[in-house]
């Protein structure tokens, strides 16, 4: 990823909660042919693993290709995206200056890199894995849903009919583009023009404009 240094994000307590917030990678793995596959998973961020690794835990159907194609031992790549938007050039104070100016857009990213283990013979770790990605996104809710309020025998094909993924982060590269590059008469004038926009990315973006 091309990351000039004044869009660099340095601080992993900032990945770790953009990872939280938008646990929906885009995961980029090698196919059969040798050509990049790139699939749309949810993955969990285990921030202390027991081997004080830092993990990305998920699961895909058995019958995608991903788990028995990628070829062992080869790093997969995961892309997580946080809040991105559209900057128009009218909202720089210096328009009205010199007039150059032009449009751009701001986004928060990271990219996780790591190596990929399968957990497909073992189904006790199987199913604690799947309780486990269930309790992340149910646990808040008045009304948790649990694999345990599936009928049994339902659950049995369940976990014959999916592999777990987890992924040991060996490289995190992450950049906010958030108008650091711009005078603060210009930052004000994107957090203003945010504002307008109305939209929900607009407004969670807003907030990381520096003052």
């Amino acid at each position: 990823m091309y990351q000039p240094h004044h869009f660099q994000q340095h601080d992993p307590g900032e990945w770790y909660a953009l990872v939280r917030a938008h646990p929906l990678a885009t995961c980029i793995t090698q196919g059969a042919n040798g050509f990049p596959v790139a699939d749309e998973l949810p993955f969990l961020l285990d921030a202390q693993a027991p081997n004080g690794s830092c993990q990305l835990l998920g699961h895909v159907a058995r019958a995608n290709p991903l788990w028995h194609t990628h070829p062992a031992g080869t790093d997969v790549l995961l892309v997580f995206k946080g809040p991105q938007a559209y900057v128009s050039p009218s909202w720089y104070a210096t328009k009205a200056a010199h007039g150059k100016v032009v449009p751009t857009w701001n986004y928060t990213v990271v990219q996780a890199r790591g190596s990929l283990r399968v957990i497909d013979r073992n189904p006790a770790e199987l199913r604690q894995l799947l309780e486990r990605l269930t309790a992340a996104h149910e646990g808040y809710r008045p009304h948790p849903w649990q694999l345990s309020d599936a009928p049994e025998p339902y659950v049995s094909q369940l976990l014959q009919a999916v592999v777990g993924l987890e992924i040991t982060v060996s490289h995190w590269a992450a950049k906010w583009k958030v108008s650091q590059n711009q005078p603060q008469p210009n930052r004000a004038g994107v957090v203003a023009g945010l504002a307008k926009e109305g939209t929900a990315h607009a407004s969670a973006l807003a907030p990381l404009i520096p003052g």
